[in-house]
């Protein structure tokens, strides 16, 4: 798909939370239930603004949401539109059949108001953690002569199936009377085309279309080339489309980018992050987990400004859905206040329009 078709696809607008919490008089979030808890109360605000999607991480052995699936259930309980997400869920921690019952089942509540469900699943290798090798704390331990992210895409392969509806068990015939395999219950229609595979290389990019998974790119790539983080963006997702076209696929993949989105629209916005404009507004290069990343730029500043950065961000405007980050710890009354900000003055920039207004 040329720049040219991307920027007339509908473009969606969703929000980010890392859920931190930390007890302190600084931060609305003192307890990991205050982040849950608000973390609910967020997604029905920003459902109400128009905005198209909510998507919280998952971090491990942190003061962060870990356990998404019930904040999934929740949300989906409590809204009727707004798509509902991860970015990402570290599949290294994860047991893909017991995670096929639980995604199945909180999608399926979401779609209490019909149609199908409204989970869009980002799903990783993982990230960087604070835990020594967590996910084998979980009992998770590659089989000898492969790695972690061997282990990662293993299980991705095995949870897709199950919520495709592969048979994955096999059948007692004393209790069913047949022989064969059995498929996880319940099943939620169309679930699989809505697994999303965080990528943060141009390799990657092309194994994730070849597996025939939507694409999720953050502020981060774990490479570097010394273009801006914006070009080098666009060609990781460049390569993902010709890679899915070569596969042959018949259906139409989403691809999402994260961006960090702050207009400075009143004295306490100024207050926060003003001072993040001397550093934070240009890309980062540095070292991780052994190689070279590149760190996208915040966009802070006047909303006229930023609306026209990210007019000319060429990997905004070559995916189909933006996600900003937000800062959860500020509470769900300046978060509201910041997502109606990105609404009003950086949504008609990219060509996005509230969800609402669009039939």
């Amino acid at each position: 798909m040329s720049q040219a078709a991307a920027l007339r696809m509908k473009k969606r607008i969703g929000f980010l939370s890392f859920g931190h919490w930390h007890p302190s008089p600084e931060s609305a979030t003192n307890t990991g239930g205050d982040a849950l808890v608000q973390s609910i109360e967020l997604a029905v605000a920003a459902e109400e603004l128009g905005i198209d999607g909510a998507f919280y991480r998952v971090h491990h052995f942190a003061r962060q949401l870990a356990s998404p699936f019930p904040l999934l259930a929740a949300i989906g309980a409590r809204t009727s539109r707004i798509e509902i997400g991860t970015g990402v869920i570290d599949m290294r921690y994860e047991n893909p059949l017991y995670m096929a019952e639980e995604a199945a089942a909180a999608d399926l509540i979401s779609a209490h108001s019909g149609g199908e469900g409204r989970l869009q699943l980002g799903v990783s290798r993982g990230s960087p953690e604070p835990a020594l090798n967590g996910a084998h704390t979980f009992g998770f331990v590659p089989p000898e002569g492969q790695t972690d992210a061997d282990l990662a895409r293993a299980k991705t392969e095995l949870f897709r199936a199950a919520i495709a509806g592969a048979g994955v068990a096999p059948a007692d015939p004393k209790m069913t009377g047949s022989t064969g395999n059995l498929p996880i219950q319940p099943q939620s229609p169309g679930l699989a085309d809505r697994i999303w595979w965080g990528s943060g290389t141009r390799a990657t990019a092309q194994w994730t279309a070849q597996q025939g998974m939507n694409l999720m790119s953050s502020t981060l790539l774990t490479e570097d080339t010394g273009v801006p983080f914006d070009e080098l963006q666009a060609e990781q997702i460049q390569l993902y489309r010709d890679a899915w076209a070569e596969a042959g696929w018949e259906r139409t993949p989403r691809i999402s980018v994260s961006r960090s989105v702050i207009p400075l629209v009143n004295d306490r916005d100024r207050e926060i992050f003003g001072p993040r404009m001397v550093g934070d507004t240009k890309d980062q290069v540095g070292f991780l987990d052994g190689g070279l990343a590149r760190f996208g730029k915040s966009y802070i500043g006047e909303p006229d400004a930023i609306a026209a950065e990210l007019a000319h961000d060429a990997a905004v405007a070559a995916s189909d859905t933006l996600i900003v980050t937000v800062p959860n710890q500020l509470g769900v009354e300046y978060n509201t206040h910041l997502l109606a900000s990105i609404a009003e003055h950086v949504g008609p920039a990219i060509g996005w329009e509230p969800a609402s207004s669009v039939e």
